[in-house]
């Protein structure tokens, strides 16, 4: 996980996944882009399967963007965009994680504990090839320029 210090924003930019798991890295991989994109007001972490961690690293944010790789059953590549701050989330689009404990679960501890940011979205990328050892699949690879500059956008809006 890297992380310079996990309090230092009121925006910060999350990036999940398992950068060992092909299209499961995409979090970490739009991460990776956004820290190159966005300037110092806005924090940027690749949180490799971070799990109950990801509590700890929304702390203190005014405003949380998570990205995470999502199986809801549509195609590869698909872009969904979440708002968790309005309610539960739910389970169907991260129904299993390869975190020790999931996106969703996270979010909703963090509610129940009081320490969910103001205001936190969610993309969630279709993810289709996870298998160990693979690169992320074509239609990832396009998804992650349009999240990323759907995630500029979002910050030129007022994100930092």
């Amino acid at each position: 996980m890297k992380n310079d210090d996990p309090h230092s924003s009121a925006t910060r930019i999350i990036g999940l996944g398992n950068g060992m798991r092909g299209d499961d890295a995409i979090g970490l991989f739009v991460a990776r882009r956004l820290r190159q994109e966005t300037d110092d007001r806005v924090q940027v972490i690749e949180a490799e399967m971070a799990g109950v961690d990801l509590v700890k690293l929304m702390e203190g944010a005014r405003m949380v963007i998570l990205i995470d790789g999502a199986r809801s059953g549509q195609a590869p590549g698909t872009i969904h965009r979440l708002d968790a701050s309005a309610g539960p989330i739910g389970c169907q689009m991260f129904p299993r994680s390869s975190h020790a404990l999931g996106t969703v679960d996270a979010l909703e501890l963090a509610r129940t504990m009081g320490t969910l940011p103001a205001t936190v979205i969610v993309y969630g990328i279709e993810v289709g090839n996870t298998e160990a050892g693979q690169p992320l699949s074509p239609l990832v690879v396009k998804a992650l320029d349009q999240v990323v500059d759907r995630i500029v956008q979002d910050c030129e809006a007022g994100c930092a």
